[in-house]
């Protein structure tokens, strides 16, 4: 059983007005990200591209496009992709990505 660890993960979206492929993002995955395993396991969270970098993040490397998508775990990163590649890829990415993290549940693979 996984304690105290829904929050310690969180996929960071870096987006900004106008970016095309942030809206393709928010009408292809954002809504039902947080209905799937994967948005409880790490919570989306927006920063946009041209407001201060949040101070918690400090140890993690700040976007310079949009969108960027960054894995975070106890306030580092894990991994992250730059750009948007389309709603089932993007799944997958986020699927490996999220292999990588320290509280995800034990889970062997064949």
């Amino acid at each position: 059983m996984l304690l105290n660890t829904a929050h310690s993960a969180e996929l960071i979206v870096v987006e900004q007005d106008g970016c095309v492929y942030c809206e393709l993002f928010n009408e292809q995955i954002a809504e039902a990200y947080p209905k799937t395993s994967e948005g409880k396991l790490a919570p989306l969270r927006r920063i946009d591209l041209h407001e201060p970098w949040p101070k918690e993040l400090s140890q993690v490397k700040p976007a310079r496009f949009t969108p960027t998508f960054i894995l975070v775990e106890n306030d580092k990163e894990v991994d992250r992709i730059n750009g948007y590649p389309g709603d089932e890829h993007f799944w997958f990415l986020v699927g490996e990505m999220l292999s990588q993290l320290e509280t995800q549940p034990n889970t062997k693979k064949p």
